[in-house]
This record gives C-alpha cells, structure tokens and sequence, in this order.
C-alpha cells in the first residue's frame, strides 16, 4: 500500500514515570505527521493491542498513565493538528492530521468515550474457513504445501486461533533443531561447539527439516494435549481458593 507507519506496542502505554506514555503517544504522531512531511509518503500511527495496554479486566483499576494515555487518544481524535509534545504552544505549530490505527481483541474493556461513534471507526474481523485456510497457506508456502493439505490441517483442528497453525511449523523446527543438537555432541557441547570453536574450523551445518502434513498433524494434536491440560489443570483456583 506504500504507508510507513509509526508502531507502538500496549507495552509502552504504562511507565514508572507519571505522563510518560501521553508525551510517548504524542511523539509518535508528530513523527508520522513528519514523514507524510518530509518524505512525502503515505503514514499512520499504529498501537497494537490498545486494550492489553490500557483495558479493564475485572477488579483491576486504572493507573495515572492509563488515564493519560487515554485522555491523550481522545485528545488527538478531537484536536489532529494540534499537538505539543511539551514545547512552547505556537499557533502556526500545526501537524498534518495523521490516521490512528489500535488493534485489539476486546475493546468492551476501553473506556467507554475513547470507543464512541464519532470518535472512533470499529472494524470487526472474523475469518471464515476460506480466508484461515488462505492465511495458513501463506504460512506455509515454502514449504511446498499444497492448498489441499493446508486444508486438511485447518480441518483436522478447527476453531483454533492462526497462531496455533504458525506454532505446528515452529514445533517442526523445534524437533529437527533438538535433534541436530544431539548429532553434535549433545547439549554439553554445544558451547564448545558453536563459540569456542578453533580457528578455521566450521560450524555444524543445520539442514532445515521440510514440515510434512503427517508431521504437522501430529505436532498438531500435541498442541490440542497442552491445551487441554492447562484447561483441566487450573492450579490457580487451587492456589488462590484460600484467598476467595
């Protein structure tokens, strides 16, 4: 799309120093105002995970940074072009308006103002089979998987989020690599291995494994086995019963 947006992370929206995340959040917009400026590209601000950063969950209360951060967004959303980042207020100080972009996976837990209609835009985003199916093969396309079998692992664990689809090819990987690391010498040498090498000698040569659908399937129902028991474990009710 030829835009170069400016990144922040739900991280960066809390601080030991009070108002830090507002100047933050600021900064980044003048700096995306500044490329449209100066390089003459297409930008924008993008907060990934706005609710992480700055949403409610349960009893939790709202810090003062949290409350700046907000005040800040719905500042901006209200006043685009003007915005200080501490200086010296100049009325011909005037910032190109530059788009907001946050994502989030519950934004029932942001302040209600900040979401309003008017003041924010809500796209909702649930993808059905065709378009998972779609993602996942992007995932895997150098891999040399076909459409067909990306199919049948969509099929076989339905109702699982795409990072479940990204972590069977990670856990290929991760297999192929702990095995490389027994054919060296084991994990007791592999710093003598990889960094104390003697001049001139090579490093051991690593051949990335090529993921197989039987392979993945079965890294896929190992996954399903952690989920379930993380589910039916729950150690923090037992740990925290005593407290209720």
């Amino acid at each position: 799309m030829g835009v170069e947006p400016v990144i922040m992370s739900a991280g960066e929206l809390e601080s030991e120093k009070a108002g830090e995340p507002g100047r933050l959040i600021r900064d980044r917009y003048r700096t995306a105002s500044q490329v449209i400026q100066n390089q003459g590209k297409m930008s924008c601000l993008m907060i990934n995970d706005l609710d992480a950063g700055v949403g409610r969950f349960g009893n939790t209360q709202m810090t003062v940074n949290n409350q700046i951060a907000v005040g800040t967004l719905m500042n901006l959303a209200d006043n685009p072009t003007r915005v200080s980042i501490g200086q010296k207020w100049r009325e011909s100080d005037v910032t190109h308006r530059v788009p907001i972009i946050v994502t989030g996976n519950d934004f029932s837990t942001l302040y209600a103002p900040l979401i309003r209609d008017g003041r924010m835009e809500k796209f909702y985003w649930q993808p059905n089979r065709e378009d998972i199916i779609s993602i996942v093969h992007g995932m895997y396309i150098k891999d040399g998987l076909s459409v067909e079998e990306v199919s049948r692992i969509v099929d076989a664990f339905p109702n699982q989020a795409l990072d479940f689809y990204g972590a069977l090819r990670s856990r290929t990987y991760d297999q192929a690599i702990l095995e490389w690391v027994e054919e060296i010498g084991g994990h007791e040498q592999l710093n003598e291995k990889l960094l104390k090498r003697k001049k001139g000698e090579e490093l051991p040569t690593f051949i990335p494994p090529k993921p197989t659908l039987e392979a993945l399937i079965e890294s896929g129902y190992s996954l399903v086995k952690e989920q379930e028991l993380i589910m039916s474990s729950k150690l923090s009710k037992e740990y925290m019963k005593n407290l209720e």
